[in-house]
């Protein structure tokens, strides 16, 4: 299976900022996108747990996505949000000092999932319940995670916006389009991806 292709729509400094109400759009979009990776992934889980190989092919693919793209531009974008809201309105944002920590121990789960899948393809003998438990891991976490973004973390943040529209310096990351959505990766991928849509 081939790599997945990285879009570059343009040099960093094209677009140096972005309304938040855009950002925010854009950040409920990847959730979206996010949360049918992991159905894949639970699938994978699944065929795991039975006894049954899974497609390693394709769970690196899956994890190259999740480590590429959500570890390294969406979660950094939400950071900055993230921020501005600790800078601007610390009054709404009490509690919320584990959010940067928390993507941190995400990116550390995607990392050792993907490692296990990868030395697998390699040829190296990695134990079944190993691979078991950190894709549960990393699934659990993550989709609690994203849950409680959509009831809290975003909610605040809307209203920071709602109360101060502003923008955004998200240059670095405006260069690198999310791959498996906009149609960016191999055939095999994408029908599947788009056999899990509605």
């Amino acid at each position: 299976m081939s790599q997945p292709v990285w879009a570059v729509t343009g040099s960093p400094g094209d677009k140096m900022e972005s309304e938040g109400t855009t950002i925010m759009q854009e950040l409920r979009e990847d959730h979206c996108n996010m949360a049918v990776i992991l159905d894949l992934l639970d699938d994978v889980l699944g065929m795991a747990s039975s006894g049954k190989d899974p497609n390693f092919q394709l769970l690196a693919e899956i994890m190259r996505y999740m480590t590429v793209y959500s570890d390294a531009v969406h979660h950094p974008k939400e950071d900055i949000v993230y921020e501005r809201l600790l800078s601007k309105r610390a009054d709404v944002a009490e509690g919320l000092d584990d959010v940067t920590e928390d993507h941190r121990a995400i990116a550390e789960l995607s990392s050792r999932l993907r490692d296990d899948v990868e030395a697998v393809i390699a040829g190296a003998a990695v134990r079944r319940q190993k691979l078991i438990e950190d894709a549960s891991a990393y699934v659990t976490r993550l989709r609690a995670h994203m849950q409680w973004e959509e009831g809290d973390l975003f909610n605040r943040i809307d209203s920071m916006l709602e109360a101060e529209p502003m923008e955004f310096d998200v240059s670095q990351y405006a260069h690198v389009r999310e791959p498996v959505f906009e149609l960016q990766v191999d055939d095999e991928l994408e029908r599947l991806v788009s056999s899990m849509r509605p």
